[in-house]
């Protein structure tokens, strides 16, 4: 589905991703994991188009280095960033309205407005509510819920959890789960272990710009060497 080949990426002069190599397949959760600074961020942007890169990118049979942020979201990809970019002035209802690839939504499309605020029953409570006013984790679900409408057949998540209260993280854990269910792709990148470990199928961990690990979830938790010398702080 998703094949990433030898990617190297830049800001300016700085060359922060040195080849990297992994695939996603069709109704896969893949972690990237990896230390603060380790090329994990800069990877999903660079599939999206965010930042310069060199190297192959391919979704399906078509390309993706070179192509613009708006023509790979409508290939069926969608991304979620760190710092979440919810519109603050407009309702909850209308960010999610935001989030279709049509001017209205598709009554045949894989994701509805019901299927929001069913996965977070406090969208719903707080749908006529200006988004900014939401708490972080609100926003959070909201940022979540917008890219869904997109009907993304991949979805890349930069830190879903965090900052967040325990009790949204199960709730992210289960929109992850749920996303499985209905056979979209997830890239999660993540810093924390834990949620990584237990939504994952397969965890990618980075280093210095490269791919240092690949492996299950249980082998991750075995490799003692990886998890200290990559992992934790």
């Amino acid at each position: 589905m998703l094949t990433v080949s030898n990617l190297h990426a830049f800001y300016g002069k700085s060359h922060v991703l040195h080849g990297v190599n992994f695939k996603v397949q069709p109704g896969e959760i893949v972690g990237l994991l990896g230390r603060n600074g380790s090329g994990r961020s800069t990877t999903a942007k660079a599939i999206m188009g965010l930042v310069d890169a060199t190297g192959s990118v391919q979704w399906g049979q078509q390309e993706l280095i070179g192509a613009k942020a708006f023509e790979i979201a409508h290939k069926g990809i969608g991304y979620v960033p760190e710092n979440r970019d919810i519109f603050p002035k407009l309702t909850v209802h209308q960010n999610l309205m935001l989030g279709c690839k049509a001017a209205k939504p598709d009554p045949k499309a894989r994701w509805q407005f019901d299927d929001m605020y069913t996965l977070f029953p406090r969208l719903k409570e707080r749908q006529h509510t200006e988004a900014g006013v939401l708490s972080g984790g609100e926003q959070q679900m909201l940022t979540l819920c917008r890219t869904l409408m997109g009907d993304p057949d991949l979805i890349m998540i930069d830190e879903p959890t965090e900052g967040l209260a325990p009790k949204i993280v199960e709730l992210v854990a289960e929109y992850l789960r749920e996303l499985k269910r209905r056979g979209v792709s997830v890239l999660l990148v993540e810093q924390k272990l834990t949620i990584a470990l237990e939504v994952s199928e397969r965890c990618l961990v980075m280093g210095h710009g490269q791919i240092v690990f690949e492996g299950t979830p249980t082998e991750l938790r075995d490799n003692r060497y990886i998890r200290k010398e990559w992992l934790e702080v």
